[in-house]
């Protein structure tokens, strides 16, 4: 049984002590929400989906009518807590852009995969709350359909951005987000005003252009879609435009003016634990599964698995310039997968000239089965 009347100074004691054990499990912010969404979110959510800008995300569409409202997902819940923890980087990951042979990963992704150690935390607080308010409730932190940017806006956390991501007036853009849905009544926060204003420097700085609008993004010219969620070669247009960009992209994030009053995260498990060798494209390449398995055990990066990395990897060898590099290249036209054979093709047709180019082109070409691959020796 859930107690979900309380009187007013009741509820503002008990909003109180939750609020104090969100700091003290480790949250940095937390907001109170109404479970009932704008009418614009489905509806923006409906023509995201009607114009194909989720490409392969089909999840996004499977679950189209549960993202529709907190309600039909859980038709108990009466408040949503939203929470936020930094992730703010130690320094501006744009710097990471210009070292040709190394691999940037985005900072989401650089240290444990954060479902693990957000999930940890929600389970320990909503055991206690559970146990003081006698209450039932749901936990999520990115693993149902539940449109947690809306949510974390409506609840005062932060507004979204014209790039669609949420932005903090204290945190800026590093926040990862979770909820819990409770069937118990707690005063809702006022939604957080959007403080763009005229910048649009999000936009500006995509490399491919992925903005088409304000606050609307065609997901399928994302950086960050086209390294993690896209699961076949990357269209010939977007790869120089990818730089060395192996798992992610933060330009849009980490342009963001609100970054001045953004902190460095205080949880230690977020930061990386790869040192600059670590992440040498000539070393990445060199990655069988096993030995891709266990660098990634930890981290988000592990989950697209070892080809499309390699893929990221070949693509930021091409776009390196390094001619050094074409030798290990070389060696990944013999790779099982029609994927890694393929991205290294273009790879050295990036490095090398044109003889020598052919040249390789006449040895390998004659022996390959796989039509798309065929297809990258012809283009």
């Amino acid at each position: 049984m859930s107690h979900s009347i309380f009187n007013k100074s009741e509820i503002n004691d008990k909003k109180d002590q939750i609020i104090k054990m969100s700091q003290n499990l480790g949250f940095d912010v937390i907001g109170f929400a109404d479970p009932k969404l704008p009418k614009n979110v489905k509806h923006n959510l409906d023509i995201f989906l009607k114009s194909h800008f989720h490409g392969e995300m089909n999840w996004l569409e499977k679950n189209q009518h549960r993202r529709s409202s907190p309600k039909v997902l859980w038709p108990e819940v009466k408040t949503i807590i939203s929470l936020g923890i930094n992730y703010g980087p130690s320094k501006d990951p744009l710097k990471n852009l210009y070292k040709k042979t190394y691999g940037n990963i985005s900072v989401y992704a650089q240290g444990i995969d954060y479902h693990k150690v957000i999930k940890k935390k929600l389970k320990k607080f909503c055991g206690w709350l559970t146990k003081e308010f006698n209450c039932n409730l749901k936990l999520f932190v990115d693993t149902a359909p539940v449109m947690e940017k809306n949510i974390a806006e409506i609840a005062g956390i932060g507004w979204q951005g014209k790039h669609s991501n949420i932005v903090s007036r204290k945190y800026g853009s590093w926040l990862f987000l979770s909820e819990i849905f409770i069937d118990m009544t707690i005063s809702h926060d006022d939604q957080e005003i959007d403080n763009c204003g005229s910048c649009n420097q999000c936009m500006k700085i995509c490399p491919t252009d992925a903005f088409i609008d304000k606050y609307k993004m065609d997901a399928r010219r994302c950086i960050s879609y086209l390294t993690i969620e896209h699961k076949s070669q990357i269209p010939l247009e977007f790869r120089e435009k990818i730089g060395n960009r192996i798992y992610g992209c933060d330009d849009c994030l980490a342009i963001c003016p609100w970054n001045k009053f953004a902190k460095e995260s205080k949880e230690i498990k977020f930061k990386s634990n790869k040192n600059s060798e670590d992440l040498n494209l000539g070393n990445l390449v060199d990655l069988d599964d096993k030995n891709f398995r266990n660098l990634f055990a930890l981290s988000p990066v592990k989950r697209i698995g070892r080809d499309r990395f390699l893929r990221n990897v070949l693509i930021a060898i091409g776009n390196s310039g390094e001619k050094s590099l074409s030798r290990k290249t070389i060696s990944k036209l013999k790779d099982q997968s029609p994927l890694v054979r393929g991205a290294a093709i273009w790879a050295l047709h990036k490095l090398l000239e044109k003889d020598e180019f052919d040249r390789i082109k006449a040895t390998y070409m004659g022996y390959e089965t796989d039509q798309t691959v065929k297809s990258e020796w012809e283009s």
